[in-house]
This record gives C-alpha cells, structure tokens and sequence, in this order.
C-alpha cells in the first residue's frame, strides 16, 4: 500500500503540467534491498522541462532520474532504472543508503484513459490498485477486484486473478512474479480519518501535523469560536457536543480526546467506542481515563484505547505534545513499536 494523499497530490501537479501544455511522467520506487531513502511504493512525478514534485531519494538521484525520464516521455514507453548504491561511489556518496533500488518511469499522457481512470479514482478517494507489469508496460486498473482500466484482454485469466488477489490482501506495494512474469502491484486506499475532540489551543498543532502526515482530519467541538477554518484550516469541522453526534458517520475512524471538561471527554469517548474505532487515544493521566471509561460503563477492553496518548519524547510545550501525539498515531499506522532506530542494520525493515 502507499500513501493516497502523495498520488493524489502527483495527479493534481500531473494535470497543472498537462494545462500547461507539458508532456509528464510517474516515476515509483518498484523494489528496494538493503537500505534505501525510501521504500516501494514511494512516488513523484516530472515534467519534460524539468519541472519536479516528490522525492524518491532526498536528492541525490533525482537529476539522473530526470535524464530517464526525458527518453521515457519521448518514447512513451516505460522505463526501469537500476541503482547499485553500495557498489558505486559515484552513487553512494553522500547518499548514506548502501543499498538497491529500481525505479519505474511510466510516461503519463493526457489522453491515455488508463491513467485518467487512476487520477479520477484517487482524486475521489476511492479505493484504487494498480498491477504493472515490468518492463513491458501492460497495466490493469482494479477497483476492489473489479478491472476498471488497462490491458485486462492481455492477460490470461489465470494472470489475472492472481493478481486480483494480490493487489487487495497486500498491505505494501511490491514487486510479484505471477506465472514467470514480473507485476509492480500496488493498492492505494483511502486516508484515515482522524477526529479530534476538543478545539482548544493544543489541539491546533495536533490537527496541522496530523493532516501533512496523511489523516483527514475532523474536529469536533461545539464551541464555534473555536471550531473554524481560522483556527483549523486544513480540517472539517463538526460544530456539536459529542452526544449529538451520529456515531454512524464516524465509523472506523482514528480518535484523540482532549477536551480538557471531564463531561465532554466522557461524552466524547462513550461515541468514540459506538463508532468501531481504530484507535482511541484519551489525553492526561491513565487514572482520569479509567475513571471517565467506569462513568460511562466501559473499560480498557471496550475498545483499541491508548491512555495516555503519545509517545514519551519528553514533550512539555503544546507543539512537542502534538509531535509526541501524532509519532503514536505514526507507528500503530504503521505496525511500529515507536522505538529508537538507533543500532537497527535496517531503517525500514
């Protein structure tokens, strides 16, 4: 899986350059062995005048990259490039990844259905997947495990539904060999929805960080002076007490409860646990939380409920709590303990 906010972002740049009159390309990291900047999955895009969004190596390969992708959108034709950087000092100076890596380049026309079906699909964030194959360039595009776009005649149907099934259990983009033959699969899914309870002073940080790292983001809030687009411009806002709300429509969300008014957290819990959460993380001392979850009839089994919240980093201002609040909700996104990568041979492994 990748990040839908990331495509979403490379499709909308893609769609400017294609307003502007300029030919594009998506290039995506296919594999990686050994250590890398960044794993399968990770996307940018260029432009045949050079014009650049994303970065799938910090820097050091992008101007190489560029060089590819120039001949890659002249022929429109895909291209995979290959970087020893353990082996080539050219390459591994500086980089600090002493790893492999190869790179897909997939030219990206205006007129090709087969991406505008892609674009569209992310742009409406919907559930979208994509099996490439490498280096030929035959592509399906399934919505669940549907084919909406691509050469689906192409393959034969046993191709096809191996792959089908790889593309929705897989949780991380991969390179998969189907029947001798070699598919960059990829499933994008929609981003987590995050709500936040409370709309005080420290909540702000909380939702601003929350939202460049990928959650869609919903305050809830009665307090109108508080819940807006002034104070939280990159978040919808849900203008109620917390027992007015319709746990329906909040389904398997993500949830941080910092209301600071024990009546409203308690309120704001009892709807985070109807609504089948992903994550509940309550702010303050675990005690105050097991004495909100008996008031209202529950305990720390009634739900996926992290108490306190945060990651102990020895955060004291607003804006370190919110760092500390936000690297928790990262690693049980991410199926992390959360830990220091120091003495780790593997970043990502």
């Amino acid at each position: 899986m990748s990040r839908i906010d990331e495509a979403r972002e490379m499709f909308a740049r893609i769609e400017q350059a294609w307003s502007d009159g300029e030919r594009t390309a998506l290039l995506t990291i296919t594999q990686v062995k050994g250590s890398a900047y960044r794993l399968p999955g990770a996307k940018m895009m260029m432009t045949e005048k050079g014009k650049m969004l994303g970065t799938l190596s910090g820097g050091c390969l992008e101007s190489d990259l560029y060089g590819w992708a120039e001949k890659a959108i002249e022929e429109g034709k895909p291209r995979l490039v290959h970087y020893d950087l353990s082996e080539s000092e050219l390459w591994s100076l500086g980089i600090g990844c002493k790893g492999t890596m190869e790179v897909a380049i997939f030219p990206v026309h205006s007129s090709d259905p087969f991406w505008q079906s892609v674009r569209e699909a992310v742009a409406q964030d919907r559930v979208i997947s994509l099996a490439i194959e490498l280096p030929t360039g035959v592509r399906v595009a399934f919505e669940g495990t549907n084919p909406i776009a691509g050469d689906r005649d192409a393959l034969p149907e046993v191709v096809a539904q191996q792959l089908m099934q790889r593309v929705w259990s897989r949780t991380r983009a991969e390179v998969a060999v189907v029947d001798g033959r070699r598919f960059y699969v990829d499933t994008m899914r929609p981003s987590e929805r995050l709500i936040i309870c409370g709309a005080g002073h420290d909540a702000v940080p909380v939702a601003a960080l929350a939202a460049k790292c990928g959650f869609r983001v919903t305050v809830l809030d009665p307090r109108k002076e508080f819940n807006g687009t002034g104070r939280f411009p990159a978040a919808e806002h849900l203008v109620v007490e917390p027992d007015q709300a319709d746990p329906a429509q909040l389904s398997a969300s993500w949830w941080v409860i910092m209301n600071h008014l024990q009546l409203r957290d308690e309120a704001a819990l009892r709807l985070a646990l109807q609504a089948h959460p992903k994550f509940v993380g309550v702010l303050g001392p675990v005690s105050r939380t097991q004495e909100m979850l008996s008031n209202i009839g529950a305990d720390f089994d009634s739900g996926p409920i992290h108490a306190p919240i945060g990651l102990d980093i020895g955060a004291e201002t607003i804006d370190e709590v919110a760092v500390s609040i936000v690297s928790e909700l990262l690693a049980v996104r991410s199926g992390r303990l959360g830990e220091s990568l120091h003495g780790r041979e593997k970043i990502h492994g």
